[in-house]
């Protein structure tokens, strides 16, 4: 067996990023991956307990001990805590975490498989492969891990078939590697006090603090009344380990923050030795592994005498349907899944809390319209009106009616179409403007409490598929053509990223290719289908639409003979319209992703941002479509009495009900948002993971049939944490949560005019959708990897349009689709009392039956008894017997200028209000910023002591630079100007004066 060689060791009191970098990633500077034998270093027990640093691979743990020495007294220095039980969330020695699981499927086979290197050519980098070419990459992988310094725990691939777990464990020595090279910051021992509030400001937050406090939950009740102390975070340094809060070296780094760590070494880890060769993402694409995923925090319910697990904290305090009414545990998400989807649930359950004071406004509204329903003016005509005849509503089978048969829709109408809905308009898009900038100040609270100030994304790594296409398009070229051959520089391009420097000591000149992009002509074909393929898809949604017009208008037609025929019709079309939409949601999603797929982004953030804007394009338009129709074009372009607009032979495009349109734009947007929110956003979230949870237990490779002998077996072995995990629904991002609620907010503010218990709706929505979704994360998911953000992404831009939307859609609606403006118009300018009496007459015209086309006259030309002569209609037109009849009369261009002047004022006060309410709010919190610059300070006294003690050990030690002195304010004005660029504090001069 040829002798290990032993990784050499960097000298020197400071080893830089880049070279500990490079001995992490698994590939030597100067040399290919794989072209030489595991390093792995050994040191006896003697010597562990004064390094605490050194690591072991599995292998040095699997080899025999000592006489009489357990293998477990070979780590229990270097980490420092009792023995766990093994098989929940460690390794069989019960002393290493487990902190990442990959799954790979072993297949029914008659021999085991022998696994051998052999050398890998370029053109079946991507394509799939057999069994013996993923065992290969997987041996290669792993072994990269463990010069990564990962510690590795494996199942026996010897059994016949099922799923095979390798099981990963970050040692600290590369806990703290990467918690430097990713900026992650960490509490100091440093601690100073924060100042309570003075003043009248004092007493009104510290009253508030009492009023909420029964609505904290309890694992954060504590923090409201906590001392007024605070830890300072600094990015983490190991140079300065001893400023950290190191209690612990296990318990240091969170959980999540591990996990962090570990998927940043699977992601840059090589598996072979060609081109883009790496990462975890890869390795899954090409069915190498099935899954890899952190772990859960144990069991979700469990045993009341035991303190509980995180994980049983956010299902008691997060999940409960009996804690509701309470606040979200925000830090305990936050701990546990991370800040991304802790900035979601922020996000959300600000939403919600800001909801309560619209919906509260919105029932007001509403209650208006119940209390003066009676003594509303032009309803109480429209009851009495029975002497008034209205025209048919479709050709030959409708006859003619009484206006007054229309009473309770009228009555129902006004619930909604009042003098308040005006004012309920402005309010919510001055809300709309209100929420977002308190998000942002949301936003910079947690920020600050998250320890996310400074962080900025990094840059990311190509998409496997972007990747395997560049690869393919490589190969192409270099078959179609030689190229003259360039000279390159060869570096980790993945380390370079990170550390955003170049290796000037190790290098190695290597002969490639020129560098190759993907061709501008896919790129533009991409997009172009991408293009042409929403067009049809717009083109499929208006013609769903037409469809469901079209069966409203037959059905209609023939019901006509039936009493009550009518709101049969409408119920049904309106249900019928919600199963197209939610079937069309489903068709989309998958639409949007093979487009997205298509134009292969080059990056994960470009490919998500791709998806969402394709997303919220389709379902957008699908959800909208139909509420802009009713509210917009029915009843607009029909025609009038004997000159109709027909859509085919012998149906008539369809005018509003008797109730107006903006009673059936009502019934429209409440059935589809309540639909989509029950039925879409509620029973499938809960559902479909269900089944896919059942369905997966059943086709895991086996690993049903081996959990169902275990459950027989009741005496054996439970089932580990990690195959219970497996079976989980895996993470699929953010981006289906984001989009419903998004939909929601357009529901709440494009159409508020309409339905304004929209808000309320929303708000007992989101109170369920809280719990629902966190038991969803907790329970049926498998647990998402921790990732950082400070903000919401690309959906804040999204809002921000939504709200601008609004205020145009809200002033045309009230404009076009109510009688607002009629009925202004009338007191104002036509009515002799300026009252409404007489409104319901004056805007009704006259239309003389024989004026109907022939054909298209009722069969019954009576009413009531009565020969009919003469029917009214709903528009502003002038009589029969005028010079020119059936001409649009005076008042209909009164009332035409009068809605355009309304259109053009509405949007200009609600703008200016919204900027002004936007000036009126500051983005920053006052008291967070000066919290801020206070501990930039101290962070500066404090590094200032650190280059003293250093000066003052330099001295002692007789360790001089060249010229024989240390600069005075070299090193540390190069590292606090990097560190307080942006501080106000910062003064090279001022701190050399200090040293």
């Amino acid at each position: 067996m040829p002798e290990k060689k032993k990784k050499p060791e960097p000298t020197g009191n400071h080893v830089s990023v880049e070279m500990e970098m490079a001995d992490m990633v698994g590939k030597p500077l100067g040399g290919q991956v794989g072209s030489h034998p595991l390093p792995v270093r050994k040191k006896s027990s003697e010597s562990m307990t004064s390094d605490p640093d050194l690591y072991y691979s599995v292998e040095d743990l699997r080899s025999e001990p000592p006489p009489g020495e357990p293998v477990s007294n070979r780590i229990r220095p270097m980490l420092g805590q009792g023995k766990h039980e093994a098989g929940a969330l460690f390794f069989k020695d019960g002393y290493r975490r487990i902190d990442y699981v990959l799954a790979y499927p072993v297949p029914r086979r008659k021999h085991p498989v022998k696994v051998e290197h052999k050398p890998e050519d370029d053109s079946s980098a991507f394509h799939p492969e057999g069994e013996d070419q993923k065992a290969r990459r997987r041996r290669e992988f792993e072994k990269n891990l463990i010069e990564a310094g990962l510690d590795l725990e494996r199942d026996d691939e010897t059994k016949d078939h099922g799923m095979c777990f390798v099981r990963l464990h970050a040692p600290w020595k590369v806990l703290s590697q990467y918690a430097e090279i990713l900026k992650i910051k960490m509490p100091t021992k440093k601690i100073y006090e924060i100042k309570e509030r003075a003043g009248i400001k004092a007493k009104a937050y510290a009253l508030w603090r009492k009023t909420i406090r029964p609505l904290q939950p309890s694992a954060q009740a504590k923090q409201v009344d906590k001392e007024p102390y605070k830890h300072i975070s600094y990015t983490f340094s190991r140079d300065k380990e001893h400023m950290f809060l190191i209690e612990n070296r296990d318990t240091f780094f969170l959980p999540s923050t591990r996990s962090l760590i570990v998927h940043e070494i699977l992601k840059r880890t090589r598996y072979s030795q060609k081109d883009y060769a790496i990462g975890i993402t890869n390795l899954i694409a090409q069915g190498v592994y099935t899954a890899a995923y952190p772990l859960h925090e144990g069991e979700f319910e469990g045993d009341t005498n035991i303190p509980p697990n995180p994980r049983q904290m956010l299902f008691d305090e997060w999940g409960s349907y009996s804690k509701f009414v309470k606040f979200q545990p925000l830090n305990l998400i936050r701990n546990y899944f991370g800040e991304k989807i802790g900035m979601y649930f922020a996000w959300l359950g600000l939403y919600t809390k800001l909801l309560i004071p619209s919906s509260f406004v919105g029932l007001i509204v509403f209650l208006y319209g119940v209390f003066t329903m009676d003594d509303n003016v032009p309803s109480d005509e429209v009851c009495e009106a029975y002497n008034i005849t209205m025209c048919p509503l479709c050709d030959r089978e409708c006859k003619y009616w009484r206006l007054s048969d229309s009473c309770k829709s009228a009555r129902f109408s006004h619930l909604f179409d009042n003098e308040v809905t005006v004012f309920f308009s402005i309010f919510m898009s001055l809300w709309a403007t209100w929420f977002l900038e308190n998000w942002k100040r949301k936003q910079m609270e947690l920020n600050y409490a998250w320890d996310l100030s400074g962080f900025e994304e990094e840059e990311e790594q190509p998409r496997p598929e972007y990747e395997a296409r560049l690869v393919k398009h490589r190969i192409e070229q270099s078959d179609k053509t030689k190229t003259e051959k360039k000279v390159y520089v060869s570096s980790i391009l993945y380390t370079v990223s990170l550390s955003k420097s170049i290796f000037k000591d190790h290098f190695e000149i290597v002969e490639l290719g020129e560098e190759v992009k993907l061709p501008k002509k896919q790129t533009l074909f991409a997009v172009g289908v991408s293009s042409v393929t929403i067009l049809t898809m717009f083109t499929v949604t208006l013609a769903a639409v037409f469809a469901v017009i079209m069966y409203r208008l037959s059905v209609a037609s023939a019901l006509a003979i039936y009493p009550n025929s009518g709101q049969i019709v409408s119920g049904t079309a309106v249900t019928l319209n919600l199963i197209v939409i939610l079937i069309l949601d489903e068709i989309y999603g998958s639409v949007a992703a093979f487009l997205t797929q298509l134009e292969c982004p080059r990056t994960e953030t470009e490919y998500e941002d791709k998806l969402i804007f394709k997303l919220f394009l389709l379902k957008f338009v699908n959800s909208y479509a139909s509420i802009f129709y009713v509210a917009f074009f029915k009843g607009r372009f029909m025609g009038r009495p004997g000159q109709y607009i027909y859509a085919a032979p012998g149906l008539r495009m369809e005018e509003c009900g008797p109730g107006g349109c903006l009673y059936e734009l009502c019934i429209q947007l409440s059935i589809i948002m309540a639909g989509k929110q029950l039925i879409q956003n509620n029973v499938m979230e809960i559902g479909m993971p269900k089944l896919k949870k059942f369905l997966r237990e059943c086709t895991c490779f086996g690993l049903c049939k081996e959990r169902a002998e275990r459950a027989e077996d009741k005496a054996g072995p439970r089932d580990t944490r990690w195959e219970e995990d497996l079976v989980l629904e895996p993470f699929s991002g953010l981006s289906p949560e984001y989009l419903e609620m998004i939909i929601q907010f357009g529901f709440v503010t494009i159409f508020v005019a309409s339905f304004p218990l929209a808000p309320l709706l929303a708000l007992v929505n989101n109170v369920l959708e809280i719990r629902l979704d966190a038991r969803k994360f907790v329970q049926e998911l498998r647990r998402p990897m921790a990732e950082r953000a400070k903000d919401i992404g690309i959906w804040y831009n999204i809002l921000k349009g939504i709200t601008k939307i609004s205020v145009i859609v809200n002033a045309f609606v009230i404009a076009i689709t109510s009688n607002f403006i009629p009925r202004t118009v009338y007191q104002y300018m036509y009515s002799p009392d300026g009252s409404l009496h007489g409104f319901i007459d004056w805007s009704l015209s006259t239309f003389n039956v024989s004026d109907f086309e022939p054909g298209s006259e009722p069969r019954d030309n009576r009413s009531l008894g009565e020969v009919v002569q003469f029917c009214r209609y709903r528009d502003f037109r002038d009589a029969p017997w005028e010079a020119e009849p059936y001409k649009y009369n005076l008042a209909y261009w009164h009332i035409f200028a009068a809605r355009l002047g309304f259109v053009i004022c509405f949007q200009n006060v609600v703008i200016f209000l919204k900027d002004f309410i936007a000036w009126l709010i500051p983005d920053e919190v006052k008291e967070i910023k000066e919290r801020q610059r206070r501990e930039k300070r101290i962070i500066m006294e404090m590094l200032l002591e650190e280059e003293r003690r250093m000066r003052q050990h330099y001295y002692a030690t007789d360790h001089h630079h060249s010229n024989g002195k240390i600069s005075q304010n070299g090193f540390l004005e190069n590292h606090l100007a990097s560190e307080f660029a942006s501080a106000e504090e910062f003064d090279a001069n001022s701190i050399e004066t200090q040293v």
